[in-house]
């Protein structure tokens, strides 16, 4: 505590982002990293960008990367806003679209979900309610019916990995016209059921829909921290007022060229995001052997509990091995552990571990 900070320090609740530690032969699986790595494309395109023309500063629009995310979603460069991570990208929704002064309208989003959130809220002031996950942790948008001055969340969500169908997002945009609905997508390319898809297609069609997206998760570039969002321009132009208040240039000329580069190379996205569905499946067979339930995942990640084994314990005793997964001591999921799909030589590791465990 310091008598010099203000009264939005003093209250606040800071996020607690995964740790990132120096293990030796660490098997990190904590923090949802792609474990292939980026495109070479995107290597060569930051060598590239790497020139004495980094005595300027960047594009401010990141125009290239604009229309590159237009292009590739089929929608116009003026529908997108790009930022430093999509967790900045967050922070301006909610400080330019989520704050509004009508208390009996309070923004909704789930009761476990993004634990980002709460802190935005807290940062900037914004009235909300949690909405509680059904008994099965999905997401039910006849929960939404009711006064809202905005609702966010992920699909698929975090930390459970569940999703839900492009079909109910829509109704949940009907339900609610008057309201700003963002879906936080930074797993959505990990799904691989059919009706499970980006919410990018409905953008030209309701006003009030904004899709956050990033490229950190299936494109592999959480260190370049590259965000963005889609959406009506007239809620881009609100983000870009924000933005030109906060940070004229949120993005580096090597994080432009690298993320340009990644977009661009469709064939490798597309290789080393099925490598991980697969890897994903294998894992889920792999921990129901050994009597773990495992809520049905449309993400990099799986969440997961022994109904004989502590959570708390279980991921201390993987520490031990240097395997790190990630637990929340929170209301409802205190017994399950989120775990990021790693390689196969990886998630076997944790496998055989968890099965020395259960004998131990």
């Amino acid at each position: 505590m310091s008598r010099f900070w203000s009264r939005v320090v003093h209250d606040l609740v800071p996020y607690v982002p995964g740790e990132q530690p120096r293990i030796a032969n660490l098997i990190k699986l904590n923090t949802n990293e792609n474990p292939y790595g980026p495109s070479p494309r995107v290597l060569a395109a930051i060598s590239a960008a790497t020139s004495d023309q980094l005595k300027l500063y960047p594009d401010p629009n990141a125009s290239e990367l604009k229309h590159t995310i237009a292009e590739y979603h089929g929608l116009h460069a003026e529908q997108i806003f790009v930022g430093n991570g999509s967790d900045e990208v967050l922070a301006f929704v909610f400080q330019g679209l989520l704050k509004h002064d009508e208390h009996d309208k309070p923004l909704l989003f789930p009761d476990i979900t993004y634990s980002f959130y709460p802190v935005y809220c807290g940062l900037y002031d914004v009235q909300y309610r949690t909405v509680p996950l059904r008994e099965n942790f999905a997401i039910a948008v006849e929960d939404y019916q009711q006064p809202a001055g905005g609702i966010i969340f992920p699909n698929p969500n975090a930390p459970t990995g569940h999703a839900l169908p492009l079909a109910n997002i829509e109704r949940l945009l009907q339900q609610q016209p008057d309201a700003v609905v963002v879906i936080d997508e930074a797993y959505i390319d990990f799904a691989d059921a059919e009706d499970i898809a980006s919410a990018a297609s409905l953008v030209n069609h309701y006003p009030n829909l904004l899709v956050v997206q990033t490229c950190s998760k299936s494109r592999a570039l959480a260190g370049l921290r590259v965000g963005f969002a889609m959406g009506h321009s007239d809620l881009i132009t609100g983000l870009e007022r924000i933005k030109n208040s906060f940070n004229s240039y949120p993005l580096d000329r090597l994080a432009i060229a690298g993320a340009v580069a990644a977009f661009k190379d469709q064939a490798y996205f597309e290789h080393a995001r099925h490598q991980v569905i697969a890897t994903r499946a294998q894992l889920v067979k792999d921990m129901q052997t050994l009597g773990f339930e495992t809520i049905p995942s449309a993400a990099n990640f799986i969440f997961t509990r022994h109904p004989k084994h502590d959570a708390t314990t279980l991921a201390s005793k993987l520490r031990e091995r240097s395997i790190i997964v990630r637990h929340f001591n929170l209301p409802r999921i205190e017994q399950y552990l989120r775990i990021t799909v790693g390689t196969d030589a990886q998630c076997a590791a944790l496998v055989t571990a968890l099965k020395d465990l259960m004998v131990s």
